[in-house]
């Protein structure tokens, strides 16, 4: 099954596409939880963080350097940002293709609530 990220990629569904390589893309999220909530995603479909092997290394590590690029495009590396990955239901992952959101242009708070 095509992930709607997958579809975003290709161009076959809208998004605002703010970063594009070979191997990630990044958007912005439509359903913004602060000033600033960018998706940064692989272009190949992984499904969750459990389904990388050694051989996407370059990719996990190219969707980091992205997430500080565009920190800092944004203008929000210096006040500082928060970076979640979710993984499967339980760790609150909605859509089945692995992504990272970039939050952040204002205080983020606690990373849990107790």
């Amino acid at each position: 099954m095509t992930s709607i990220f997958s579809k975003i990629i290709a161009g076959e569904a809208p998004g605002e596409i703010l970063y594009r390589d070979e191997l990630v893309t990044a958007f912005k999220d439509i359903y913004p939880q602060a000033p600033v909530h960018i998706l940064i995603v692989p272009n190949r479909e992984i499904t969750t963080v459990n389904e990388l092997t050694p051989d996407d290394e370059t990719t996990a590590g190219r969707m980091m350097l992205v997430a500080a690029l565009l920190a800092r495009d944004e203008g929000i590396a210096d006040d500082g940002y928060r970076l979640i990955i979710n993984c499967n239901r339980h760790g609150g992952q909605e859509i089945f293709h692995l992504h990272m959101h970039l939050l952040g242009g204002k205080p983020m708070g606690p990373m849990v609530f107790r």
